[in-house]
Formats: structure tokens, C-alpha cells, sequence
């Protein structure tokens, strides 16, 4: 996984762009009316039910716009709230306030409803050992905080990117002449270039399932689109050779049946990619 450095250095740089992306020259709108000694309040209003995130990243937004707004926090990151909430008060430069208001909104509405359908999965997974994981399935360039809005909602981020994680899918498998191929080539890279990544490998088939334990190295295998029949079997057949992680299809209805049949974990790409977001808005008072 990437560094807690790694990380911050990602979220400072979602914010630069998407400042740039939104302000360009200037925020015409308020600099045409508001005069720039205007100072201001303003409080975000939930208006949906759900689970809040993003209100550290909305912390740091203000802070880049304008390190002398002041943020009167009520109601913290993975705290469950409701319709009429109050989740925190700014005030400062009203010029500041309103430079800053559609990325925080944005962004907390998004990382809201991700937190908010995470803890959802969490809750299915209750009484079992399975936990879920998040894919690359992610917005382009948000991915920083679509992760962290998991990890909010009570889930757990699986690789970061590429680069901080061996994942042997089907096409890679298929591009090297076969999974034993495929392990032997990554393994040889790996000791070449002195990098100590995991693996992962994906299975299609109990038969793959097989083919991957005849060789070492493997941190997890990937149960991809098995059924719950298959994917029993698969646990079976792997036992505690590796990590197990079943893939493909899961949802609400049948997640619980997948973790019943002993993986470790579940990973869902609808967790980022299928969400809708949280109703939020930020009033001047």
C-alpha cells in the first residue's frame, strides 16, 4: 500500500487541480459583487440520511483557499446523520467561502455516499471473517478520496494504484503463455528490480484454482465470478496456503452468502463506481 505521505501528497494534489479546474482566472460571479472586505457565515445542511465523510478533506480545502477561514465542527467523518443536520459552520472571507463551496460539496456529497453504501456492506458481513475491499474502479483523479470514504464507511482499501500491488489478472495471465508463466516472470521481475510487492492472482476456474497453488509466492488468489458451490470448493482446495478473495457480480443480496462460504475477502467495484451521492448544501446564515 502506499505511504500515509504517499496519500496526503495525492489529496493536496486533487485539490490544486480541481481548484484550477474551477476557478481559473478568478471567481468572476463573487468578485463582481462581493466586496473583498466582506466577511461571512456559512453551515452545511444535510438533507438525506446516511454516513458523513469528507468533512477532514473538507477541512483541508478551506485551508488551501484560505488559511484564515475558521471551521466549527459538529459532526465528525463516519458519524451517521440525518435530514436537518448540521455537520459544521464556516466563516471568514465571504469571496473565500464561496471560491471553496462546490468542491467541498462535491467532494462530501460523493465521499458520503460511498461511506454510506461501505457501511451498508459492512453491516451484511457482520458475524462473519470476509471483509470488504475497494477496486480501482474509481473516478479518475479522486481516487485518494473515494478510498478514504471506505475506509470511513468501515471497509478496507485494497492496492492503492499499479504500482503498490502485484494483481495477475486474466488478460495479464493470458498475455505471459499462462498463470505459471505469468508468477514465474513476476517473481523473477520482482528479485531484478529489489521491489517487495504482494501478488495476487486470479483464478476463472477451479482447474486455475489448482494451476496457482503448484507455485509459491502468491499472497492471495482471486476467486473471480465463481459460484457459491465453486467458491466453497475453492476455499477448500487453498486452505491456508494463501489469502482467499472472491470478485465479480457481489451485491447486497448475495454478498452474505459469499463470505458464509469462507473467503477472507470481498472486494466490490459498485462501492466507487455505483453510487448515488449524498444531498448536501452549504448556506450562508
Amino acid at each position: 500500500m502506499i505511504s500515509d505521505i504517499q496519500f496526503e501528497n495525492e489529496l493536496r494534489l486533487i485539490i490544486e487541480n480541481a481548484i484550477r479546474e474551477d476557478v481559473g482566472d478568478g471567481d468572476h460571479s463573487s468578485l463582481a459583487c462581493i466586496p473583498v472586505t466582506a466577511r461571512g457565515k456559512a453551515k452545511l445542511i444535510v438533507k438525506d440520511s446516511g454516513i458523513i465523510a469528507g468533512v477532514a478533506f473538507a477541512k483541508m480545502i478551506f485551508e488551501y483557499v484560505d488559511p484564515n477561514l475558521k471551521l466549527e465542527i459538529f459532526i465528525n467523518d463516519g458519524d451517521f446523520v440525518k435530514f436537518g443536520d448540521i455537520v459544521f459552520h464556516v466563516s471568514g472571507s465571504s469571496q473565500s467561502i464561496l471560491k471553496a463551496e462546490r468542491l467541498v460539496l462535491n467532494s462530501m456529497q460523493r465521499m458520503s455516499a460511498i461511506a454510506t453504501k461501505t457501511k451498508k456492506y459492512v453491516d451484511l458481513l457482520q458475524g462473519t471473517k470476509a471483509k470488504i475491499l475497494d477496486t480501482r474502479k474509481t473516478t479518475p483523479g479522486f481516487r485518494a478520496c473515494e478510498k478514504w470514504a471506505v475506509k470511513i464507511g468501515g471497509g478496507e482499501n485494497h492496492r492503492f494504484a499499479l504500482y503498490d500491488m502485484i494483481m495477475l489478472k486474466d488478460n495479464h495471465n493470458d498475455f505471459a503463455g499462462g498463470i505459471t508463466n505469468a508468477i514465474a516472470k513476476t517473481k523473477e521481475y520482482l528479485k531484478q528490480n529489489n521491489k517487495n510487492l504482494k501478488i495476487i492472482v486470479e483464478a476463472r476456474n477451479l482447474a486455475e484454482i489448482k494451476e496457482i497453488l503448484l507455485s509459491t509466492g502468491v499472497y492471495r488468489i482471486l476467486i473471480d465470478n465463481f459460484n457459491f458451490e465453486d467458491t466453497k470448493e475453492a476455499v477448500k482446495l487453498i486452505g491456508s496456503k494463501c489469502l482467499t478473495e472472491s470478485s465479480g457480480n457481489i451485491n447486497e443480496n448475495t454478498i452474505r452468502e459469499y463470505a458464509n462460504c469462507g473467503v477472507n475477502y470481498i472486494s466490490s467495484g459498485a462501492l466507487t463506481h455505483s453510487v448515488y451521492n449524498m444531498d448536501l448544501s452549504l448556506k450562508a446564515f
